[in-house]
């Protein structure tokens, strides 16, 4: 069970270390304006191998039927490492429009604890692993010199 903080859009093409930061920084600035509680978890977040779902809870705890999916292959970067605080576990997914134009949102869950936040980050990991494997195998990643950066890219940042 995890608090969704939210989602910005975020800029640039180069998802390194450090990049979310911002991003997050904002989404918990908003967050803790408008908190109650320490820890009001509103969502479950459940990584598979090709998909992250985001189930949203009402305020008794259980699950509604709204429900947010993300294609693991869309998520740019994710980490758990952020200053503002540890149990923060964010992603950068690219997010298709109704146009086939394109955005980037950084998206951010608080977690019960910096080692929670940390298991997700290795959760997300192994489903890159799976779905980047999977997508090789279909042929939909070809073997070139942008294999390599596409590979680099599916590594997870989780300090």
């Amino acid at each position: 069970q995890v608090t969704y903080l939210g989602k910005v859009p975020t800029t640039g093409m180069q998802f390194l270390s450090g990049c979310t930061e911002k991003p997050v920084i904002e989404l918990w600035k908003k967050h803790t304006l408008a908190r109650e509680d320490v820890f009001p978890a509103n969502a479950l977040l459940e990584i598979r191998p090709f998909q992250v779902w985001l189930h949203h809870l009402d305020h008794k705890g259980e699950a509604t039927v709204h429900m947010d999916t993300f294609q693991v292959a869309r998520i740019a970067y994710c980490t758990a490492d952020h200053n503002v605080s540890p149990n923060i576990f964010a992603w950068v997914y690219r997010e298709i429009n109704d146009d086939l134009s394109y955005q980037m949102d950084c998206h951010a869950v608080e977690c019960e604890s910096k080692l929670e936040a940390k298991k997700l980050a290795h959760a997300m990991m192994e489903a890159f692993k799976k779905t980047f494997h999977s997508m090789k195998s279909d042929g939909r990643i070809h073997r070139n010199s942008s294999s390599e950066e596409v590979s680099q890219e599916l590594e997870s940042d989780d300090g």
